[in-house]
C-alpha cells in the first residue's frame, strides 16, 4: 500500500514540476521569400511533436499550438515576420534548441522560386501574357474539364477513412523521399493529422477546412488553400464519394482556375499538351508538381482565352496566342519540333556509356533509396547502383524479414551491379523504433557501423534478407562510418556468422567500406588487405575534415575545396582495391573533370543527375 502511495506522490510531483516549470522562449525571424509555408511548417510541427513538452508559437497577439500544422499556418507568417516559440515541460530546453536549429535550416534551404525569364518571340496574333510555370510550346484547342460525382459502396467509418488517407499520404511520402517533391505529401499528411483531432464527421471536416482556409485568404499563403481542398477530396474518396474528372480524349490545353496537387498525376494519362491556370502561384504545390511533370504551363487570365479553337501556349515566351495566324502556327511547330529533337537526343544518349574525349570509359551509377527510385535510375540510364541507402526501406515501421527480402530482390533484379550500404542511422537520421540514447554530439556518436554493437539483432536480420535476395547475383555489402580496421573486421565476421547460422552461401558477396572518417586515410595500407572495395562518401568526409556539421544552419563548407581533393588524391594513391565516389561531389559539374583526372572511373549520383553527368564526362 505504501509503495502505491509513494508512486502516486512521485507521479503528482512530476506532473506539478512540468506544470509549473519555467517556460523557455526564443524569437525566430522568417527570412524565406516564400514565408513560413506548409512544407517547412509540417517539418517544424513533426519535430515539435517528438518532444515531451508543450510548444506554442505567438505572433501579432495570437498564440497557437506549434504541434499542429493548421494552427501554425493560421499565423500567416511572411518574410521578415518575427514570432516567438515557447516551450514548457520536461524536454523544454532540448526542444527549443532543436526547433531553433531546424527553423534556421528550413529558412536557408527554402529557395525562392524565381520568375523565369521570358524569351522574346514575335507573334502576329493577339497574345495574352502570363507567368511561366514550366517552359515549353503547345498547340491544341483550349478546354476545361468536367466532373462527375460517383457514390461507391463504402464500408469505412469517417475516422477510418481519415486514418486510411493519412496512411496513404505517409506511404506516398516514403516512396518518393528521393524526389524534391516528397515534402508535399508529408505536409499534407501532417495537415490532415491535425484536422483529424477536431473532426468526428465529414461535415465537421468541411466546416473546419472552410474556417482554416478563410484565414489564409488574401495572404501570401493563400495558394495553400488547395492543399486543404486536396486532403478533403482524398478523404471523400476514401469514403466512396469519388469526383471523377473527365478530360477530352483528343489533344487539349487545359484551362482552370487552379488544380489540386493530386490531380496533376491524372493529367499524365491524358492527351494534355499544356496547362493555363488563373489563380495559382509559382510557389504553390500545384506549380511544383507541374514543373516536375514537364507539362508546359503558364499562370494567366483564362477568362480571355477562347474555348474549342486552336491556341498556342508558348511558355518559353510566357504568352498564349489567342488567335494564331498561319505563320504563328508554323513558327510554334518549328519550336515544338526542335524541343522534341533536343529531348529525344538527350533521352537516347542517356543509355550510352560515358567516354571522355580521350576514349576513357567512366561508369555512372545511381544512389537510390528504394524499389521505386531504383526503377527510376534504370530508366534514367544508370549502369548500376553505387549506393543503396537501405535505411529508406525501413520507414517508420520496422520491416519484417520477408518485406526486406522482397525489396532487395526487386532491386537486385533491376541491376547486375548493386552496392548495399547497411543500415545507417544516427546523426541527422533517425528511425522511431531504433532507440539511440540522447548524445551531446550525435554526429560523433552511435551511427553507421557502430549499430552492430548497439542493435545487432536489427543488423542481423537485414544481412539475412540481403543474403537471401543476393543468391546467384553480384552484390556488394558496404559498411558506413568505419573508422578502424577492427570495426570492419568485426562487422564482416558478424555478417559471416549470420550467413553460417542460416546456412546461406555468401562466397560471391564482396565486403567494403565507405570512406567518410578521416582516420581511414591513414589506415589504407592495412585495410587494403581485408576490404574488397572502397566508396568515398564526400558529404560526411568533408564534414569531418572541416569539423563542421553538414546540416548546420549557418556554417557552410566548400565541397570543392582543395583539401577535399587532396584527401581524394591520397586515397587513390594508397588504395589497391577499387575506389568509387558516391557523395554529391560526384555530380558537381565543376568537379567531374578533376575527379576523372585524379583517376576515378566510377561515379555514383542521384538518378536525375545521370544524363547530365554522362554528358559532362563526354567533354572531359
Amino acid at each position: 500500500m505504501r509503495g502505491n502511495q509513494s508512486f502516486v506522490i512521485l507521479l503528482v510531483m512530476k506532473l506539478l514540476k512540468n506544470l509549473f516549470s519555467k517556460p523557455l522562449s526564443t524569437q525566430l525571424k522568417v527570412t524565406s521569400s516564400n514565408g513560413f509555408h506548409l512544407r517547412p511548417v509540417a517539418r517544424f510541427t513533426t519535430l515539435a511533436k517528438s518532444f515531451s513538452c508543450d510548444v506554442t508559437a505567438s505572433f501579432d497577439g495570437n498564440t497557437v499550438d506549434a504541434k499542429k500544422v493548421n494552427a501554425l499556418l493560421s499565423l500567416s507568417l511572411d518574410k521578415n515576420d518575427s514570432f516567438t516559440v515557447t516551450t514548457r515541460g520536461k524536454e523544454a530546453q532540448k526542444a527549443l534548441t532543436a526547433l531553433q536549429t531546424l527553423f534556421e535550416m528550413l529558412m536557408q534551404d527554402d529557395v525562392e522560386v524565381t520568375t523565369i525569364t521570358k524569351e522574346h518571340t514575335h507573334y502576329e496574333g493577339e497574345t495574352l501574357e502570363g507567368d511561366i510555370i514550366t517552359k515549353g510550346v503547345a498547340i491544341a484547342p483550349a478546354s476545361v474539364y468536367k466532373t462527375e460525382t460517383l457514390q461507391h459502396e463504402n464500408s469505412l467509418a469517417f475516422k477510418d477513412a481519415m486514418q486510411q488517407t493519412i496512411k496513404t499520404l505517409e506511404e506516398t511520402y516514403s516512396a518518393q523521399k528521393e524526389s524534391n517533391n516528397a515534402d508535399i505529401y508529408l505536409a499534407q499528411k501532417e495537415l490532415l493529422s491535425a484536422l483529424a483531432e477536431k473532426c468526428d464527421s465529414l461535415e465537421d471536416l468541411e466546416i473546419l477546412i472552410e474556417k482554416e482556409s478563410s484565414k489564409l485568404q488574401g495572404t501570401t499563403l493563400s495558394a495553400k488553400i488547395t492543399d486543404y481542398q486536396d486532403v478533403l477530396q482524398q478523404v471523400k474518396t476514401a469514403l466512396g464519394l469519388e469526383v471523377k474528372i473527365l478530360f477530352p480524349e483528343e489533344n487539349f490545353i487545359l484551362l482552370a482556375d487552379d488544380l489540386l496537387p493530386s490531380e496533376i498525376a491524372l493529367l499524365s494519362s491524358t492527351q494534355v499538351q499544356g496547362v493555363v491556370l488563373k489563380e495559382t502561384s509559382i510557389n504553390s504545390h500545384t506549380a511544383i508538381l507541374l514543373r516536375a511533370s514537364g507539362i508546359p504551363s503558364l499562370i494567366a487570365d483564362t477568362s480571355q482565352i477562347p474555348l474549342s479553337s486552336d491556341i498556342i501556349l508558348d511558355s518559353v515566351a510566357g504568352v498564349v496566342v489567342l488567335h494564331p495566324s498561319s505563320d504563328d502556327m508554323q513558327k510554334a511547330k518549328v519550336s515544338q519540333e526542335q524541343n522534341k529533337k533536343d529531348k529525344a537526343h538527350s533521352a537516347s544518349k542517356r543509355f550510352e556509356s560515358a567516354q571522355t574525349t580521350q576514349g576513357k570509359t567512366i561508369k555512372v551509377y545511381a544512389n537510390v533509396g528504394d524499389v521505386l527510385s531504383a526503377k527510376v535510375a534504370k530508366e534514367e540510364g544508370a549502369e548500376g547502383i553505387g549506393l543503396l541507402r537501405s535505411e529508406f526501406l525501413f520507414k517508420s515501421v520496422k520491416p519484417t524479414l520477408e518485406t526486406q527480402t522482397k525489396a532487395y530482390t526487386e532491386i537486385f533484379n533491376t541491376f547486375e551491379d548493386v552496392t548495399v550500404r547497411t543500415l545507417d542511422v544516427g546523426g541527422d537520421k533517425a528511425l522511431p523504433y531504433i532507440n539511440i540514447p540522447l548524445e551531446d554530439n550525435p554526429f560523433l556518436g552511435v551511427r553507421g557501423v557502430r549499430l552492430f554493437r548497439t542493435h545487432p539483432e536489427i543488423l542481423a536480420e537485414q544481412l539475412h534478407a540481403i543474403f537471401i535476395a543476393a543468391q546467384g547475383r553480384k552484390v556488394k555489402v558496404m559498411f558506413p562510418m568505419v573508422s578502424t580496421v577492427e570495426e570492419f573486421n568485426k562487422a564482416k565476421i558478424f555478417a559471416q556468422e549470420v550467413a553460417q547460422e542460416h546456412n546461406v552461401d555468401i562466397s560471391h558477396i564482396e565486403f567494403g567500406i565507405m570512406i567518410e572518417v578521416p582516420s581511414v586515410l591513414f589506415l589504407l595500407q592495412t585495410l587494403n588487405k581485408v576490404v574488397d572495395f572502397y566508396s568515398i562518401g564526400t558529404n560526411d568526409l568533408t564534414q569531418y575534415l572541416f569539423a563542421t556539421e553538414r546540416t548546420h544552419p549557418s556554417l557552410k563548407i566548400d565541397e570543392t575545396s582543395s583539401v577535399v581533393f587532396d584527401a581524394i588524391t591520397h586515397i587513390l594513391n594508397h588504395a589497391t582495391k577499387p575506389v568509387s565516389i558516391c557523395g554529391e561531389l560526384a555530380s558537381n559539374t565543376e568537379a567531374i573533370e578533376k575527379l576523372i583526372h585524379l583517376g576515378l572511373t566510377t561515379l555514383s549520383v542521384n538518378p536525375k543527375s545521370i544524363a547530365q553527368t554522362k554528358e559532362t564526362i563526354r567533354y572531359v
